[in-house]
């Protein structure tokens, strides 16, 4: 599929919560999760490096940021909002030593060859940046100390790059897509224009992206929200795939995406998560799903999906099901180049 060549089924990828797969797992009368994505049709599998660093008290980031809230919480404070450059090169940044990698390649190799492996380090560098400087504060210092935020940057994307490296040579080839995840996207639109996301972000995409590629990997990139603006220059960063994709947002329809960038790069996603799976029925998740697909196959490099890479708990399961077992049931006509 990232090689834009003709499938025989449609591409499925699931990502969901602890908690909504411990409720798919009751559901469904499974013992795991692998027969929870076994049941959906997932294609994909995913390996992960282990932390066996310094032992972290409490909800603390890698990047020494304490967090609070439901989840992964929020930021209580930004420890670098007013540092000077000295305080910067200073600060206690994460060690990619602090991480295995050792059993990467036996991990990705357990599953036989039967998935696309996903590995790499999610590099979430946008907002470690937001963490570490405040929101607001970051957007300010990006007009008034651009250097300042273009050090965090640089110190925060140098550790991520160093691991996912490690991680890729770990696992000599058996690694197929490098999966990173920033979001961009607000629900009405780009959280910055395209001048200041070549200024200070665009860039370290494109280092992610030719690791990956230097590795011989596919490089996905996970993108929440409206950020339609933004996708040419993730486009010319090297980035092959876009995940999530909301279609109740501005300029996100898969009919736009399509027809403006079908041709460069790959789409995973489309089904919205709250409006069709949480919000909706088992029929209009059905209904969704034949509506994508006849727009998005078969000339379009697409893997159907929900629009976030991670179901949340309240997402009833039996509209997850509807949703997969529709796709799964479809039938690419190429012979007419439609869909029936």
């Amino acid at each position: 599929m990232f090689d834009r060549k003709p499938v025989d089924r449609v591409p499925l990828w699931c990502g969901a919560s602890a908690e909504f797969m411990q409720k798919a797992c009751r559901f469904l009368d499974v013992p795991d999760n692998e027969a929870v994505l076994r049941r959906f049709g997932d294609d994909f599998r995913r390996v992960f490096s282990r932390y066996n660093g310094p032992l972290v008290h409490g909800n603390v980031s890698i990047f020494g940021v304490e967090r609070a809230g439901i989840g992964y919480g929020q930021p209580v404070s930004h420890p670098l909002a007013d540092a000077t450059i000295d305080q910067i090169d200073s600060y206690n940044w994460p060690d990619p030593d602090s991480f295995d990698v050792s059993h990467i390649r036996s991990d990705a190799l357990s599953y036989g060859g039967e998935y696309a492996i996903l590995g790499g380090e999610w590099s979430p560098f946008f907002h470690d940046a937001i963490d570490l400087l405040g929101t607001e504060n970051m957007m300010i210092m990006m007009y008034e100390e651009p250097e300042k935020v273009h050090l965090v940057l640089d110190y925060i994307v140098d550790f991520y790059y160093e691991l996912s490296r490690r991680v890729l040579e770990a696992a000599q080839g058996a690694i197929d897509i490098f999966f990173i995840g920033n979001d961009f996207g607000s629900q009405t639109g780009p959280l910055m224009g395209p001048a200041l996301f070549d200024e200070f972000f665009a860039m370290h995409l494109k280092r992610l992206a030719d690791l990956g590629h230097h590795y011989g990997a596919k490089v996905q990139l996970h993108c929440c929200g409206s950020f339609t603006a933004l996708i040419p220059s993730m486009i010319k960063a090297g980035i092959d795939a876009l995940q999530g994709l909301q279609p109740i947002t501005p300029d996100m329809q898969p009919d736009a995406l399509k027809s403006r960038f079908g041709t460069q790069i790959l789409f995973n996603g489309c089904i919205d998560s709250i409006k069709y799976l949480i919000d909706g029925t088992p029929a209009l998740a059905e209904q969704k799903v034949k509506e994508v697909l006849a727009t998005m196959l078969p000339d379009c490099a697409y893997i159907l999906s929900p629009s976030h890479d991670y179901l949340l708990e309240e997402t009833p399961v039996e509209n997850v099901l509807a949703m997969y077992d529709a796709a799964r049931s479809y039938n690419i006509d190429y012979s007419h180049r439609r869909v029936l």
